[in-house]
């Protein structure tokens, strides 16, 4: 008996996933990279109609490819409106009129607060810098919901960060309302290896949905703590044809 080979990559199964996760949103605050990635494509396939807002004021963006950061003129260039970024985060952002923000991550702990500002090395060797904070924390204590995309690996998700950029459950449940933070906080987490939802008791990130062809203990040996598992987890649907190619099209464009 052959040996069952798919067809699409780890990095497209988050991809369309993360994408399909957007499907019943109508405005969509947008990380660069692989959130870009997956709100493009989510314009493309289940949600022709959402509205991309991303930081550097564009409303309404409509790239033909994908953008290489948050000043691309293309953003600017198709986009319905593009109004001064205090309007963006005073008037928008913080208002709470933004149905999802759409982040990245360079570490992610189980409660999915957010580092993506320094790494620490080790002993003897300075820190590792990254890009930042930028509008992440607003966006994080703002959007109705948040969504992360990252691989799945134990350096990525780690028990405890080295430095909290992005405040996701904080500490566990209550944290949010007691900071004052307006949205409901990360919904869904969306790796190469499956999803996780925070438990709705513990606010503990737990693995939910596991992608075709990946195995439990794949998952759990690429977390960086004891991860927990639902009860009844589910497997996501295969990528389709249209889906795929989509996607590919949308990536050729931006090479």
């Amino acid at each position: 008996m052959s040996e069952w080979t798919p067809v699409w990559t780890t990095d497209e199964l988050m991809e369309i996933n993360a994408a399909r996760a957007l499907a019943a949103a109508g405005t969509c605050f947008v990380g660069i990279g692989l959130p870009s990635t997956a709100a493009n494509l989510a314009r493309s396939t289940v949600n022709p109609g959402l509205v991309l807002i991303y930081e550097s004021g564009a409303i309404g963006a409509k790239p033909s490819r994908l953008p290489l950061s948050i000043g691309d003129g293309e953003l600017a260039d198709t986009a319905d409106a593009v109004v001064p970024v205090p309007e963006l985060f005073n008037y928008w952002l913080q208002a709470g009129r933004i149905d999802v923000g759409f982040l990245g991550a360079a570490q992610l702990d189980r409660y999915a607060n957010i580092n993506t500002t320094i790494i620490d090395r080790g002993p003897d060797r300075p820190e590792g810098r990254l890009p930042g904070a930028g509008g992440a924390p607003e966006i994080a204590a703002c959007c109705g919901e948040v969504l992360i995309v990252l691989r799945h690996s134990p350096r990525n998700l780690v028990a405890r960060l080295d430095f909290v950029t992005s405040v996701g459950h904080g500490s566990g449940p209550g944290d949010r309302r007691r900071l004052g933070l307006r949205g409901r906080g990360p919904t869904s987490v969306i790796t190469d290896l499956g999803i996780l939802q925070p438990d709705p008791v513990t606010a503990e990130l737990t693995l939910v949905q596991l992608h075709p062809g990946v195995a439990l203990e794949q998952a759990r040996a690429a977390t960086g703590w004891e991860l927990k598992v639902a009860d009844d987890i589910g497997v996501t649907a295969e990528p389709t044809a249209q889906e795929l190619a989509a996607l590919r099209t949308l990536k050729a464009g931006s090479t």
